[in-house]
């Protein structure tokens, strides 16, 4: 008799473990939890110059899941900093680190558009 292996459900959008599936994905994942007041996103910068993005996700009494830190992923964090979508605030320093607070960059207002001559005209 031939062994069977079971299917683990995916979910939609993810594959391997936990990657993004399409390009830009994972950059709109994090601008998403960085523009969410409610979850306060830090970057710790050690001394060797290794950075790491994370937030600290609480627990959910519904599904019993969080209640520890969040890692994000550097690559994209970086790319969205060096694009400027993200802002570091005022650096924290202890004697083997530096932490800054990381926000979504604010956008301009778009400039309102002027009617043509004759629109204003009637």
């Amino acid at each position: 008799m031939p062994l069977t292996v079971a299917a683990r459900p995916q979910t939609p959008g993810l594959r391997g473990a936990g990657r993004p599936a399409r390009p830009g994905a994972a950059e709109t994942e994090v601008l998403r939890v960085v523009t969410d007041a409610r979850t306060p996103v830090f970057v710790t910068v050690r001394a060797d110059g290794r950075r790491r993005y994370s937030y600290w996700r609480p627990l959910d009494s519904a599904t019993g899941r969080g209640g520890c830190y969040v890692a994000l992923p550097t690559a994209e964090c970086d790319a969205l900093h060096a694009a400027g979508r993200i802002t570091l605030g005022e650096p924290l320093a202890d004697p083997d680190r530096i932490t800054y607070r990381v926000s979504a960059a604010r956008t301009p207002a778009a400039p309102l558009r002027t009617l043509p001559d004759r629109a204003r005209a009637a």
